[in-house]
């Protein structure tokens, strides 16, 4: 019970309550962002605003490191995240298109800063023999939000309302803003250097195993950036399933996050280590996600549980690649964490770009034959890493 009350009080376990808190200000709007969009603009453009969005967080990214030798990562997280208020309120209240466009691509640019931010912290109260379990606690908490998030997205927006979800995850900030201040404000900040790309780029080229996870990383995160903009696409406007029923399937497909990334974080730091786990990951991902466009059963079980499937593959490479990546590098390595978290802008930036391409030749649903085939290209690096154990 002591031990317990102790860990209540410690920064881990307030980074993980952050986590979890913060992830619902990214996954309530996750699934309706791009349907959103696609009524104030048009379907076949979405995929080019969120690449704008990815580039403008790329070259964020690429400048926090100096914010954070100035400022210090306390200071640059609490700014943010004030930002990200004001910005969600834009989006929620502002009836100006134009205006509207611009919050959504700083609001992508923010979060990915702050997400950053946050995993210096949790690197920092990290230590590399329990990497795996902290890592799959954490993202844990942050998949948490994920699962629940769909099922609440369906209840706010209701028939048409999307602004409404904007203004529910503005409110989220609040409580942010006072765990950071109340517990995070004596945080030493590690020595931070400017983020120079080709120098960075250089030094992961000669490390074989940092560069296979880093490209992992990427093809994980392009399996969602693909799947979070067109999947609830596909299901609302060629399915025809309303939104409260994406709701529930998303639910359902989320659940691999929550019960699976702690028991594998934990196999990995004793048992068998990252690299076979990684490989099972990416084949489910790969097989399950190529079934997608094969299936013309509207039955919300059918869908739920192919969606499951692909988020257990997904799930798997998540902890591993954190897990494996984290093990390797501490919070000193600034340029080699940044340079592993702009895998996710710059997915959002090639799928957008190849996606758009692509439903202009080719049905919607053929565009996960594509992604499937990716998805199993991972083997590539996923069999090239050395185990840690």
């Amino acid at each position: 019970m002591k031990d317990l009350f102790k860990f209540r009080k410690s920064t881990l376990f307030i980074l993980y309550i952050l986590g979890l808190i913060f992830a619902f200000s990214s996954a309530i709007p996750a699934y309706v962002n791009s349907s959103f969009l696609s009524g104030i603009t048009n379907e076949r453009i979405v995929g080019v605003i969120y690449a704008i969005a990815s580039v403008i967080t790329l070259i964020s990214l690429v400048l926090i490191p100096k914010m954070l030798k100035k400022y210090g990562n306390y200071k640059v997280t609490l700014t943010l995240v004030v930002a990200l208020l004001f910005d969600f309120l834009g989006l929620a209240f502002f009836k100006n298109i134009d205006l509207v466009l611009f919050c959504f691509v700083i609001n992508g640019a923010l979060s990915s800063i702050i997400y950053f931010n946050f995993d210096v912290f949790v690197e920092h109260n990290s230590e590399d023999i329990k990497t795996g379990g902290i890592r799959g606690i954490y993202l844990t908490c942050i998949n948490l939000a994920w699962l629940l998030s769909p099922w609440l997205a369906g209840i706010i927006v209701g028939e048409s309302s999307y602004k409404r979800i904007y203004l529910v995850v503005a409110l989220l900030m609040i409580p942010i803003i006072l765990i950071i201040s109340s517990n995070l404000k004596n945080f030493k900040d590690p020595e931070y250097k400017t983020f120079n790309v080709i120098a960075t780029i250089k030094s992961v080229k000669s490390d074989k195993n940092i560069k296979n996870i880093i490209f992992s990383e990427f093809l994980l995160q392009l399996f969602y950036s693909w799947m979070i903009v067109y999947t609830p696409i596909y299901l609302n406007q060629y399915i025809g399933f309303s939104w409260q029923t994406i709701g529930l399937i998303f639910s359902v497909m989320l659940l691999p996050f929550v019960l699976i990334e702690i028991p594998m974080g934990f196999l990995a730091d004793k048992k068998i280590g990252e690299k076979e786990i990684l490989t099972v990951g990416f084949l489910i991902m790969g097989i399950s996600t190529a079934i997608i466009p094969l299936v013309n059963n509207h039955s919300v079980i059918v869908w739920a549980i192919i969606l499951f499937m692909t988020r257990v593959g997904a799930a798997m490479v998540e902890v591993m690649s954190d897990t494996y990546f984290f093990k390797n590098i501490s919070d000193k390595n600034l340029n080699i964490i940044n340079l592993y978290r702009t895998m996710t802008p710059l997915s959002y930036v090639v799928a957008a770009i190849v996606t758009t391409i692509l439903i202009f030749f080719i049905p919607l649903g053929s565009i996960f034959y594509l992604l499937g085939l990716l998805m199993i290209f991972g083997l590539n690096f996923s069999l090239a890493i050395k185990d840690t154990k």
